[in-house]
């Protein structure tokens, strides 16, 4: 499998990562062939912790010689020394066999993610790797340019390697993965165009319900709250979306069980999401929602935590209780307490009858 301008043709291809964060793969790339170090890196993330998106674990499954494909162009194109696959520690137990079998004796190293959700962060990763505790670092600078050991490291996901392999032999068709979950009828994974809307790839894979429903795209945690009638646009970031019942689903025991993920999976070292979670939590314990507060959790989150989690955390709460709550109450959806803002007390408030 020729490497030969393959960050062109990645480019020429508009191949963007598959992890969540949109980058474009070709750019990525560049950087790191441009930037300056005695050695450089190349990691293939397959932490996967975001609950129910089980894409990776289908690609490891079925298509492991087109993942490890995809890191040894990388590895020659970048004229990079060595690489990983991080892996979380189920798929370490299920796929390390298969992966060594296609390795061979390229300098490709299999490696045990240690920790939770965090530790699937590029940078938290890159810690692990070199036998640290798996936090995430500031950024910049990104491992791009400074990762694994100081030195600049090309970390894409699973599903990226992959689509990297296929563009390589010229047979990629701008196909991406989406992972149907939920009270998805025909659960499981379909791979179809990228450009596909939420509502076509529903339609088309014989997921659409037939009962009134709502969906988080995303992933079970982090992941964005859509009404059937927002699903026409094309899936952002993380392609996994999970069906819910409206009528069946009480939003706050949905918000408590994405509360216990949060609480359990932070590292408690940064003051907002901490400090955010904690009284996001006496909301949802109260079932009692202050418009004010929650828009001020919302934005300071989003704008001063220190790593993803923080910063995404409150995106299924809000749009939750913005669009299902006011339904799942028939009344208005918020009244800002008397004080308002995080100096407020929570005086008065929404709250659902019992």
């Amino acid at each position: 499998m020729s490497s030969k301008n393959i960050i062109e043709k990645i480019k020429k291809a508009g191949l963007f990562g598959r992890s969540g964060s949109s980058f474009p793969t070709g750019l990525k790339w560049e950087i790191v062939k441009k930037a300056k170090g005695k050695k450089k890196y190349v990691v293939c993330n397959g932490a996967e912790g975001e609950p129910e998106a089980f894409k990776d674990k289908f690609i490891l499954e079925n298509y492991p010689q087109e993942v490890v494909a995809g890191i040894k162009v990388a590895l020659e194109a970048l004229r990079a020394d060595s690489a990983y696959i991080y892996l979380r520690k189920d798929y370490y137990q299920k796929f390390k066999k298969v992966l060594e079998k296609e390795i061979g004796d390229s300098p490709i190293i299999i490696f045990k993610k240690s920790g939770g959700y965090l530790a699937g962060e590029e940078t938290a990763l890159c810690e692990a790797i070199e036998g640290k505790r798996p936090e995430p670092r500031i950024r910049p600078p990104f491992p791009s340019e400074v990762g694994l050991w100081g030195c600049p490291t090309l970390v894409n996901n699973v599903e990226t390697f992959y689509a990297v392999s296929k563009i390589a032999r010229g047979e990629y068709r701008k196909t991406r993965f989406y992972s149907l979950g939920g009270q998805a009828e025909k659960k499981g994974v379909y791979e179809l165009p990228e450009d596909w809307t939420m509502a076509k790839v529903l339609k088309e894979t014989g997921n659409w319900p037939d009962f009134p429903f709502f969906v988080q795209s995303g992933g079970g945690a982090s992941g964005e709250i859509f009404l059937p009638q927002e699903l026409d646009q094309p899936i952002k970031g993380l392609a996994a979306m999970i069906i819910f019942n409206q009528k069946e689903t009480d939003p706050f025991i949905l918000m408590d069980k994405w509360l216990k993920f949060f609480l359990t999976e932070n590292c408690d070292k940064c003051l907002p999401c901490r400090e955010g979670l904690y009284r996001l939590n006496e909301m949802i314990k109260e079932r009692r929602i202050e418009e004010t507060i929650l828009d001020d959790l919302h934005f300071l989150m989003s704008e001063t935590s220190f790593c993803p989690l923080g910063k995404f955390a409150m995106t299924p709460f809000v749009s939750l209780i913005r669009k299902i709550l006011p339904q799942y109450q028939k009344a208005p959806p918020f009244k800002a307490g008397m004080n308002g803002g995080l100096s407020g007390a929570f005086g008065t408030g929404f709250q659902p009858k019992n």
